[in-house]
């Protein structure tokens, strides 16, 4: 169900910036959007999300988002 450019092919700076850009619509997609609009904006985060694990497996985790992290707070 891929629409828009294959994650493949964004340079780092645009995966970055179309993550931004679902991230922060998700809520009113989810509150306000149809049910094809919300599972487009699934389809497209986890193709988005996917591209970005594989780039940078070795990402910083915060020691506080985890659940040992959680529990000491």
């Amino acid at each position: 169900m891929t629409m828009g450019v294959d994650p493949r092919q964004l340079a780092d700076d645009d995966l970055f910036r179309e993550l931004r850009s679902l991230h922060d619509t998700r809520t009113d997609t989810l509150l306000h959007g149809s049910d094809d609009a919300l599972q487009h904006h699934t389809s497209r985060t986890e193709e988005l999300e996917g591209e970005y694990l594989k780039r940078f497996p070795e990402r910083h985790i915060d020691a506080g988002r985890l659940r040992s992290g959680a529990r000491s707070r």
